[in-house]
């Protein structure tokens, strides 16, 4: 059965027409909608993350307000940049926000997007490596954080206060928690490396390669490639793979004010250079219910997903967005065989 889930980038600005005027708004709202998505049926709660920009950042406190306040839904990130984390800290961030959500947390992570800041790490106290984007340091410190979440020992023990030696792990530990790591893959290599790392992956809108096929499929063999790899691994369980998609209904005049009736806009994907590499960027699908619903049924990578995040105008408001959710969940979800959660 496949799942459906927002991701909210978190945007704020004090600008016309913004429901979501300041950090508090984007906060509180996001918690709200989380519950508003629970109340539909929607299986999953999900947060972008960014630093020194006007959108969600240290995501943690959030997670553990909307595991506090839903009962139901997953909830998580994606992605959380490694470069900034301290991954011990992390790790411990990460059980104690899983464990008041009683195991539900989904938790994304990866190198991370291109951010504001020049080396904005640095400033969080991490020196930069000879990589020019320190992508390497980022799968350093996820096999740190990954390692503690196992409950293997971290740091040696000290006699004097714990009469004994060998290493102690991180507490709290939250069972289960490993599983449900994902990893951030912009290529088909590094889909490849979380699998062989046995983490989950999460395919967004874009891929920082191109081989000139439509990026639908080329997200496909990315998943394809990703599934192979795991079974490889011999990691003996199946893994779970999420995409991205805008997804928009028009419905009523409102939408049509914000997005148009999806006539005239460009059906092609899109080509271009993100962080100096030639990209292809997938489509949004805008247009009437049935329309839409259609265009991703033949979404090859829609259709091979466990999980389809559905990006969220968050600065929209709670209201028009939770409609938003409800409008795909009873009008285009159900043509990729999605099936709203019981109450």
């Amino acid at each position: 059965m496949k799942k459906i889930g927002f991701l909210s980038f978190g945007h704020w600005q004090n600008a016309r027409g913004s429901q979501t005027l300041t950090g508090q708004d984007a906060l509180l709202q996001t918690i709200e909608l989380a519950v508003a998505a629970e109340e539909i049926g929607i299986d999953g709660a999900f947060v972008r993350v960014h630093h020194f920009a006007r959108q969600l950042a240290s995501p943690f406190p959030l997670l553990a307000a909307i595991a506090a306040r839903t009962s139901r839904i997953e909830f998580g990130t994606a992605v959380v940049d490694m470069r900034y984390e301290n991954p011990l800290y992390m790790a411990e961030e990460a059980a104690i926000a899983d464990l008041i959500g009683s195991g539900r947390l989904q938790l994304g992570i990866s190198r991370g997007s291109p951010e504001p800041a020049l080396r904005g790490w640095e400033a969080f106290g991490y020196a930069s490596s000879d990589d020019s984007r320190s992508a390497d340091m980022a799968r350093v410190k996820t096999d740190t954080f990954l390692h503690a979440l196992s409950g293997a020992g971290v740091v040696p023990a000290d006699p004097k206060m714990t009469g004994g030696s060998g290493k102690l792990a991180i507490q709290p530990q939250s069972p289960g928690l490993r599983e449900r790591i994902w990893w951030g893959a912009g290529t088909r290599q590094s889909a490849v490396w979380a699998a062989e790392k046995g983490m989950n992956l999460m395919s967004s809108t874009l891929l920082t390669e191109d081989t000139g096929v439509p990026f639908s499929q080329l997200q496909a063999e990315q998943i394809r490639l990703y599934r192979e790899s795991f079974a490889a691994a011999g990691w003996g369980r199946e893994p779970k793979v999420s995409v991205s998609r805008s997804v928009l209904p028009i419905i009523d005049d409102t939408d049509r004010l914000y997005f148009g009736d999806g006539s005239g806009r460009d059906t092609q994907d899109q080509v271009g250079y993100i962080d100096g590499y030639l990209s292809r960027f997938g489509k949004s699908y805008i247009g009437a219910p049935d329309a839409v619903a259609r265009e991703l049924a033949r979404d090859e990578a829609v259709m091979a997903a466990d999980t389809l995040l559905l990006t969220v105008p968050n600065q929209l408001g709670v209201d028009y967005n939770a409609k938003l959710l409800r409008t795909i969940a009873e009008h285009v979800a159900p043509a990729i065989g999605w099936r709203p959660h019981a109450a």
